[in-house]
């Protein structure tokens, strides 16, 4: 097996390499590529060091699967290159996402859809991810009909600037001298804000309608009504989801705990609160908080964390590829 990484010197692309080291993936080579800026730098592997190039029409050749983790601008413009070279290419973008003829795949949901790809498969938004994670099993039971949720999505999913940003600012902050946000659109130290995204004329964000738009296709329930708010949250790293939603049947809360427990990727947690730093540098979505919704007969609201790096991005990438390989 051959495998390629685009943006491998990204926060993404750097997780997707450690993710293939730690489960063992049996790969013959892998090549690592990033801009013309990278190029020549060393990355680590297996004790070894691998050397980034830029991605071309020549070296994409003989690759089995590209793991994408660039700008949608990137991912269009290579996904003809690696479309023509053979390879399957498992994108971290929006670009595709809710293309028809695009798999929009997490694996332990719906990995069926990725072995009706053409070529390429997209990984869905990180928030997202862990939100489906958690409501999947409960689906499974009786469809959601419509959903509230809230997201607290830390700073690194603004990619490593957003990191630094919410570092300098601390220290900022502490030293009384001015803060001037550069990657989020106010102070984020010691402060939340909710706005991720630009504006649709629906007053929503494009981070917030990825909810509706990506769930509905993830779990095959094309009719689910979303209303979903985007909160950046001066964490590092982990999302944090509320999550209200209704079924079209009842599901007491014993009956979704159990679904939610026995479910793979998730754990489901009772004796304490789930918190990002839980769920921080590991894969499952860790569940919690599941309650009756008071305003609906057949709802239910529960709490949901998870690394937003690993499960929500580069962890599931991998596994669109290990499932591939699996059937």
């Amino acid at each position: 097996m051959k495998i390629g990484i685009l943006g491998a010197t990204g926060a993404v692309g750097r997780q997707m390499l450690e993710c293939i080291e730690e489960r063992n993936i049996p790969a013959d080579e892998i090549r690592v590529f990033a801009s013309e800026r990278s190029k020549g730098m060393k990355l680590p592997f297996k004790g070894q060091e691998l050397t980034v190039d830029v991605a071309d029409a020549e070296n994409l050749k003989g690759l089995d699967y590209v793991l994408g983790a660039v700008s949608n601008a990137m991912s269009k413009y290579y996904r003809p290159l690696i479309v023509e070279a053979g390879a399957v290419y498992i994108d971290n973008s929006s670009a595709f996402r809710l293309d028809d003829d695009v798999p929009l795949v997490v694996p332990q949901i719906n990995g069926e859809d990725a072995l009706k790809h053409n070529g390429i498969i997209a990984n869905p938004n990180c928030s997202t991810i862990i939100t489906m994670m958690a409501l999947a099993p409960i689906a499974a039971i009786s469809p959601i009909k419509t959903l509230t949720a809230t997201t607290f999505q830390a700073v690194s999913g603004a990619g490593i600037g957003g990191f630094r940003e919410l570092e300098e600012q601390v220290n900022q902050v502490m030293n009384n001298e001015p803060v001037t946000p550069s990657v989020f659109p106010a102070q984020i130290a010691f402060n939340c804000i909710a706005e991720i995204g630009s504006y649709n004329d629906n007053g929503y964000t494009t981070e917030e309608m990825k909810m509706q738009n990506e769930g509905r296709k993830i779990l095959h329930l094309p009719d689910l009504k979303v209303t979903c708010t985007c909160v950046r949250v001066p964490v590092y790293r982990s999302h944090s989801i509320s999550a209200a939603f209704e079924t079209e049947e009842y599901i007491s809360v014993e009956d979704a705990e159990k679904a939610i427990s026995a479910f793979e990727g998730d754990r489901l947690v009772k004796d304490h609160v789930p918190t990002p730093l839980d769920t921080s540098n590991q894969d499952l979505v860790y569940v919690g908080r599941v309650r009756r919704d008071l305003t609906r007969d057949n709802a239910l609201s529960l709490w949901c964390c998870g690394d937003q790096i690993r499960k929500g991005a580069a962890s599931n990438a991998v596994e669109i590829m290990e499932y591939l390989e699996k059937h």
